[in-house]
């Protein structure tokens, strides 16, 4: 008894000093909250100064990049080694005539997925040449090639070394979190210093950007397989050689081959982006459009970027899922759905193609049924020699019509033109639809006048600089603890020492508007989308399309609506930031334990009732994460808007790029990466917190 008595002294005492901790830190608050107007803003004579050495570096990189030891025997080397590469790549993919690469393709894609994807990643690659960007899409396809071939060949061997090492893991992981963290902007930043402004600087930020996947992905699936299965072929006599080549990595196949998706797609994501640094390709065309406000090309140009993420978006999907043997299929139905088979023209159709088949089976099987090697590879030595003979045909056509090898020019949808017509009629008819307040300009003077501008000088002007700090640094306290707290403070007094205080707030206003419209849209879409099949397989292919789209080609039809500003910047933030709140909305509600459910309703629960006080507090943690994705992707694309006169830091960044300013690049490119990992950790460790205090565990699929 006596023991209990004074545990509990002791729980009260702890609780008497946490409040009295609580009341210090309120009273602290309001005293700086009551002498804030004597602060002022950030001073400017704390700045660091980190902006004239950095410009001063670049000067003596340029001053002794033809003698400098570093750059003679290990830049210039390296750079000629990549440019070589990609000259080489490109030459080929260029000299190849049009309908041997669309006959590649399909084929390809034929074997990994059948002909429903081959006809569509063919149809998607003359779609890139009917609208007039055959070469660029190529170029750019040759920058794709080569950055994810160095990326996985330096990516997998990492990621099997860390599979085997789990320091070599822990070591890894942080470097991982701040690169997948950082926007893609500031990748271009380092680059520059030392291999210029050229295509190779675009390939080296591209690699370290798509790195990330491909390393993790390689040890999450080697570290997966089954211990039961290694054991075993350990027992056998397997040595460790073995057992890595015959046993985990063809069973961490599937893991690697998702690993070589992302790493695609961030790759293209990427190389759009590269085109302010010289990368060419249809990155540079959507770039210059943008500049111009040629709203017309550059919506041609990123529907061709589009056509190329569907293309290799689906093409590596695939991939994942092949297995790679020689037995074709000649049954079914390959084209039309299967529910269609009771309807005569789908049937016949079908037959057609069956028939196709059958007659291409039966080729093969004459060509090659008398040799042992093509006997066991039919398709690949078919597809081989239906390749080459195009070739020699388009070859030797060339000559006498040069259609048959270079892409007809006369064959271009000119889409540009109408666009930019549709473009002119929206910004006088959809600005203001007659006399009503309903339109794009009333909708953007709303937000600005209302939204952004009172937001920015709440942050800029009435909040002093150490009253941001006190709050951001008390939240990062109260979901994680003293070191995030730590952090925090640090990291953003670290941010004004950069001088970047002012843009660093312009930003984050920007930041909130963006994620509350997301949530705004996304949580109700989400619910939706987990109480309604229909709904959910709808929303899925918009988030899929949404998600695939690089972040360059969200810019052109918000500016086609809502001209240039920061208006545009937010609202193609919130078309890029919807996806991951949607989906782990639904996630999260579709998650919970039926049983719990089934519970509610035998209480006499109505829907609304099992909605919000059952199924979203439960699901809750699972919408934090939701959330904690959107916010990292409206910071990333807050960034890009500075293209588009979105103000802030991420114009900041680009004006230092075009104007060759290296340090204020940096100085931007720094404070992004301090207010993406603080906002990340942050949101992190609450929806971690919602999570344990359920006692739920979140995963992704």
């Amino acid at each position: 008894m006596m023991s209990a008595s004074v545990a509990l002294s002791r729980i009260s005492l702890h609780k008497r000093w946490v409040w009295l901790g609580v009341a210090t830190a309120v009273l602290l608050v309001l005293l700086i909250i009551l002498t804030a107007a004597r602060v002022g803003a950030f001073p400017e004579a704390w700045n660091i100064g980190l902006r004239g050495p950095l410009d001063e570096f670049k000067r003596w990189l340029v001053a002794n990049r033809q003698t400098h030891p570093m750059f003679l025997y290990f830049f210039e080397p390296f750079s000629a080694f990549i440019d070589g590469g990609l000259r080489l790549v490109e030459k080929f993919l260029l000299w190849l005539p049009w309908p041997v690469i669309v006959a590649a393709i399909f084929l390809t894609a034929h074997k990994a997925g059948g002909l429903r994807l081959a006809l569509l990643v063919s149809t998607c690659t003359l779609l890139m040449g009917l609208l007039g960007f055959w070469d660029r899409s190529l170029q750019t396809l040759a920058l794709m090639v080569v950055s994810v071939i160095i990326s996985l060949v330096i990516g997998i061997p990492v990621g099997i070394w860390a599979a085997q090492d789990d320091r070599v893991a822990r070591g890894l992981r942080p470097l991982l979190d701040a690169m997948q963290t950082m926007p893609a902007f500031v990748y271009l930043i380092p680059v520059l210093l030392f291999f210029g402004i050229a295509r190779v600087p675009s390939v080296v930020a591209t690699v370290i950007y798509a790195l990330p996947p491909a390393i993790r992905l390689t040890n999450l699936g080697i570290r997966q397989v089954s211990s039961e299965t290694v054991e075993a072929a350990r027992a056998f006599g397997a040595t460790d050689r073995q057992i890595l080549f015959k046993v985990r990595l063809p069973l961490a196949t599937p893991a690697i081959m998702t690993g070589v998706n992302q790493t695609i797609m961030m790759a293209l994501s990427i190389v759009v982006i590269a085109a302010l640094i010289g990368s060419g390709g249809l990155g540079e065309t959507v770039l210059r459009a943008l500049r111009t406000l040629n709203v017309g090309t550059a919506f041609a140009a990123g529907l061709a970027v589009v056509f190329m993420a569907v293309l290799l978006d689906r093409m590596s999907q695939a991939l994942v899922r092949t297995e790679w043997n020689s037995q074709g299929d000649f049954h079914g139905f390959h084209l039309l759905p299967a529910a269609w088979q009771g309807n005569r023209a789908a049937a016949g159709i079908e037959t057609v193609i069956a028939y196709v088949y059958k007659a291409s089976h039966r080729a093969t099987q004459m060509l090659t049924s008398h040799h042992g090697l093509l006997a066991r590879h039919p398709i690949f030595f078919m597809s081989t020699l239906v390749l080459v003979g195009l070739l020699l045909l388009t070859l030797g056509l060339g000559t006498a019509v040069p259609a048959a090898r270079d892409f007809p020019t006369r064959w271009n949808l000119g889409l540009a033109a109408p666009v930019d017509a549709l473009v002119q009629w929206a910004q006088v008819h959809l600005y203001r639809i007659g006399d009503s307040h309903i339109g794009t300009g009333p909708f953007s003077d709303f937000i600005t006048i209302y939204i952004l501008a009172p937001l920015r000088r709440l942050l800029v002007e009435k909040l002093t600089w150490p009253v941001i700090m006190l709050l951001l640094t008390a939240v990062a306290y109260r979901v994680a603890g003293r070191r995030l707290a730590l952090f925090t403070l640090a990291g953003m007094f670290f941010v004004g020492l950069l001088g970047m205080w002012e843009l660093a707030m312009d930003t984050l206003s920007q930041v909130i508007v963006a994620v509350f419209i997301s949530i705004l849209m996304g949580i109700p879409l989400g619910i939706w989308a987990a109480r309604n099949d229909h709904a959910d397989r709808g929303l899925r292919i918009m988030n899929d399309f949404l998600q695939t789209i690089p972040t360059f080609v969200y810019l052109v039809p918000v500016i086609m609506l809502f001209n240039v500003g920061r208006v545009a910047g937010i609202l193609a933030s919130v078309l890029y930031a919807l996806p991951p709140v949607i989906r782990l909305t639904s996630l999260g509600i579709r998650r919970v334990d039926a049983e719990v459910v089934e519970a509610a309703r035998a209480f006499g629960s109505t829907g609304r009732q099992l909605l919000f006080k059952v199924q979203i507090p439960l699901a809750l943690p699972a919408i934090m994460l939701g959330i904690n994705q959107t916010i990292m992707m409206v910071l990333a694309m807050v960034i890009i808007a500075g293209l588009v006169g979105g103000a802030g830091l991420g114009l900041e960044v680009v004006s230092g790029l075009a104007q060759n300013e290296l340090g204020r690049s940096v100085e931007a490119g720094l404070a992004i990466v301090i207010l993406a990992v603080m906002i990340d950790r942050i949101s992190q460790a609450w929806a971690a917190r919602l999570a344990a205090a359920r006692n739920l565990v979140i995963s992704i699929q």
